[in-house]
């Protein structure tokens, strides 16, 4: 079982932990604080009320021999944070993950040996800039900066029509990996709810789900209706 070590128990910090110990992950939640860890106590293996940047406190509680370290700790404690890194990558700790408020944050945990950097204020806005502007795609798995496959719905302007009428990369650049039936009775019974491989013959309805590769400016451009 993968440990997991949450230091900072904000609302980002505590969300976190709670998640990853309901994934059944073994989870140590640490902050300076004793309210957070009073009320986290019983919902993570260890809680721990303890200075982050005392590296030898940290040792006792068996930080140390974490998979994987994420520090959660907001602007005011910065100068903890930057130090904290420090003490987990001098324990050995090869995944080590910061959250930044900012990218200026961002760059200097990365030189003092953060692995990744944690961006959620950034990264929520931008989805939801995304989402705003594209309300036809779902959920979006990032391929590379840049680039997604995206669980689309087919609007009505794709029912009744094949593959190859819709021609989607020559108009908008993108790729149709694979489509599941929607619940909507148009297709053969021996397709409904099915994965289809994609044909240029096969035949696309309103409400199918379309699984779409390409970068986040061309999905953006695929039709609404």
């Amino acid at each position: 079982m993968r440990r997991f070590v949450v230091i900072g128990l904000g609302r980002f910090g505590t969300k976190l932990a709670i998640a990853l110990s309901m994934s059944g992950t073994e989870v140590i939640a640490i902050d300076k604080d004793r309210n957070p860890i009073e009320m986290i106590r019983d919902q993570v293996s260890l809680a721990v009320r303890l200075d982050s940047t005392d590296e030898e406190a940290m040792k006792a509680q068996g930080v140390g021999k974490a998979d994987v370290a994420i520090v959660g700790m907001g602007q005011q404690n910065f100068e903890s944070a930057i130090l904290t890194v420090v003490n987990l990558r001098q324990m050995g700790i090869t995944q080590i993950y910061a959250r930044a408020e900012s990218l200026t944050q961002g760059e200097v945990f990365s030189k003092v040996g953060a692995t990744e950097v944690i961006y959620p204020e950034i990264e929520s806005a931008q989805r939801w800039a995304y989402k705003l502007i594209a309300p036809q795609i779902g959920e979006k798995l990032d391929l590379a900066p840049g680039h997604s496959l995206a669980r689309v719905k087919a609007p009505a302007s794709f029912d009744g029509r094949t593959v190859m009428d819709l021609q989607l990369r020559q108009k908008y650049n993108v790729n149709l990996v694979l489509i599941k039936r929607g619940d909507h009775g148009k297709a053969k019974k021996s397709e409904q709810d099915a994965i289809i491989n994609v044909m240029p013959e096969t035949i696309i309805y309103e409400g199918d789900i379309l699984m779409i590769a390409g970068s986040d400016s061309d999905l953006v451009r695929l039709p609404q209706e």
